[in-house]
């Protein structure tokens, strides 16, 4: 549901390079993350730096790989989601959040072995349905949420593997991995420094409000449910991005386009119709 209000704050700052803000977004998030880390959390940094240590080489490795892999994730899909959205159309994000449940889902089944009942699958197809109608007429459109959603799809199948460390930590190595990745570049490629106290207002908005809490709640919900389930309820977040397009932004929206998003509305209904409907003890 944050997801779902991105725009909300990103496109106030819309006529400032998708690159600089992805510059300023990371490093808010960067140094913000350490000094939380340095102040408040530095015996669990040493507690996993010590379970680290314990680990046979192997697990070493794919610790590692997991973490690094996640870093290089999240920096293309804030990238190509920050052009997308500022640069092609608020619509366009919003079929990548769609796109990304069901990438989600396959990825999940093919590489975890995570099971589907026969209503999820039926929901999954009617995803794909919905999505379908969505390209029709414009296959541009999916073109770059295929892009988006993939990235972030790999990035939460990878995490739900990435299990023994606290999720502040994990995240904070991955933040800083993709900062330092972005530093070398940001004196080639950065604009002029903005002096705006608005663009820095945004800033650090998105930053703790639209990237690091939510990205602590994804990772804390992977650890109780399926990635796939994840996934899937991430299609609340382009729902609400569709009624910003039509009813802030004013964006064009056919009857198809509508159906569309009804279509995967009930998908998510049927998707997780044995949690919402199922009898609970008391």
């Amino acid at each position: 549901m944050v997801w779902g209000f991105f725009s909300l704050v990103l496109k106030p700052i819309h006529s400032y390079p998708s690159i600089d803000i992805l510059f300023y977004r990371v490093f808010s998030c960067a140094i913000l993350m350490l000094l939380i880390v340095l102040l408040f959390k530095r015996r669990v940094l040493l507690e996993n730096i010590a379970l680290y240590k314990t680990l046979p080489a192997k697990g070493k490795v794919k610790a590692m790989a997991l973490n690094i892999g996640g870093g290089l994730l999240l920096t293309a899909n804030w990238f190509s989601f920050i052009y997308v959205m500022n640069h092609i159309s608020v619509k366009a994000t919003s079929l990548a959040y769609l796109v990304c449940p069901i990438l989600t889902t396959l990825l999940a089944y093919l590489i975890l072995s995570e099971k589907l009942s026969r209503p999820q699958w039926a929901a999954v197809m009617l995803s794909i349905i919905g999505c379908i109608l969505l390209s029709y007429s414009n296959m541009l459109d999916m073109s770059f949420s295929l892009i988006v959603g993939l990235s972030y799809a790999m990035y939460l199948v990878s995490q739900k593997e990435n299990k023994g460390f606290d999720k502040f930590i994990s995240l904070t190595f991955q933040i800083m991995l993709s900062a330092l990745i972005l530093l070398p570049f940001y004196p080639l490629y950065s604009g002029p420094v903005p002096t705006s106290f608005e663009f820095y207002f945004y800033i650090e908005l998105i930053a703790v409000a639209f990237t690091i809490i939510p990205l602590l709640l994804n990772l804390f919900a992977l650890k109780r449910i399926n990635s796939s389930t994840v996934g899937m309820l991430m299609n609340i977040n382009p729902l609400i991005a569709f009624c910003l397009a039509a009813l802030v932004y004013h964006e064009h929206l056919d009857n198809v386009q509508v159906a569309a998003y009804g279509v995967i509305f009930f998908a998510i209904l049927v998707f997780n119709s044995q949690l919402l409907f199922s009898k609970r003890k008391l």
